[in-house]
């Protein structure tokens, strides 16, 4: 969530005359995030999220996360659901730019989860896997490994500006990635982008998930790693380390939902390798590319070299749940 395009009581009003919400009390943009412009709307005593799609999101891909967050709403899964405008559609454009309005998910992040909080999020993450199996809609990954050696290639020249051994340090582990990616592992939609703020909670119970505009076709196991790069790291970035009981408890919630594969056991290492470049190779993008004006807190990408340190070092399986 950002703040690129910014809009004035006006403008939305002129958006939500496209709806049958009702009248606006008041609204507020959201910083926190890189990708999409995001206001809060209070209507009628309603909440609501306004997303605005830049960036990286596609036009053509809005029907999948449309559909993807209406299918899993109807399922029981805990996530917004979009809004129906007068067009009976999600999807609503803007001068020029698509946007849609979903219903509001009540708690807060947790920057600070406990290891019964990473249980909790592994349930939910082996539910929507679970729902998901039998739903018809598709999309690739985009940021599949696939794509990772031509976004280093657009970084690699100035990337020595954020840390001076940065295009060797990515030189290494994406050589290694690529070499040791595996070709066939249990698959279906994930959500592709679980980290701290994306995961709701109230009152120490998860709430929901938010934010699927990452979501696409690929490896359960890797929404696994990514789940451990993203919420079982602890300590300053500087010297963050792995907490094993975090990650242990978000392996027990997901296994009682549903059971790890031995080959998905096998891979974890180097699938955690694959999660980490890929969230510091777009981080590292974002800082060299930040769109000025706009009220947008980027994320660190120096955070994911100690991550990267760890996967590399590590032996197998057994390092990250025993």
């Amino acid at each position: 969530m950002a703040v690129y395009t910014k809009l004035d009581r006006s403008s939305i009003e002129k958006i939500l005359s496209n709806y049958r919400l009702g009248s606006l009390d008041n609204f507020k943009g959201i910083e926190e995030g890189i990708e999409n412009t995001n206001y809060f709307l209070s209507i009628n005593n309603k909440k609501y999220i306004l997303t605005i799609y830049e960036k990286r999101v596609k036009s053509k891909d809005l029907p999948f996360f449309s559909s993807l967050m209406t299918s899993l709403n109807n399922a029981g899964f805990k996530c917004p659901i979009p809004i129906i405008n007068n067009s009976n559609k999600s999807i609503s454009n803007f001068n020029g730019k698509n946007l849609m309005i979903v219903s509001f998910i009540e708690g807060k992040a947790k920057k600070n989860l406990s290891p019964d909080n990473c249980k909790s999020i592994g349930i939910e993450v082996a539910k929507m896997h679970d729902l998901t199996k039998d739903f018809k809609i598709k999309r690739k990954n985009d940021l599949s490994v696939n794509s990772w050696r031509n976004l280093f290639d657009t970084v690699k020249d100035k990337c020595s500006d954020i840390h001076d051994d940065l295009p060797n340090l990515i030189e290494e582990n994406l050589n290694s990635v690529e070499q040791n990616w595996p070709e066939s592992l249990p698959k279906g939609i994930i959500h592709a982008d679980l980290f701290h703020d994306n995961i709701f909670f109230k009152q120490d119970r998860l709430s929901g998930i938010i934010d699927f505009y990452f979501s696409c076709e690929d490896f359960y196991a890797f929404e696994i790693a990514i789940c451990f790069n993203a919420l079982c790291f602890d300590g300053v970035k500087e010297n963050l380390s792995f907490n094993i009981t975090k990650a242990k408890k978000f392996i027990d919630g997901y296994s009682s939902v549903r059971k790890i594969t031995d080959e998905e056991k096998s891979n974890i290492k180097i699938l955690s390798q694959g999660a980490s470049l890929r969230f510091l190779l777009t981080r590292v993008f974002d800082a060299l590319n930040t769109v000025e004006g706009a009220m947008v807190k980027n994320k660190d990408p120096i955070e994911y070299l100690k991550r990267l340190e760890f996967h590399k070092n590590s032996k197998n399986f057994e390092d990250y749940f025993f």
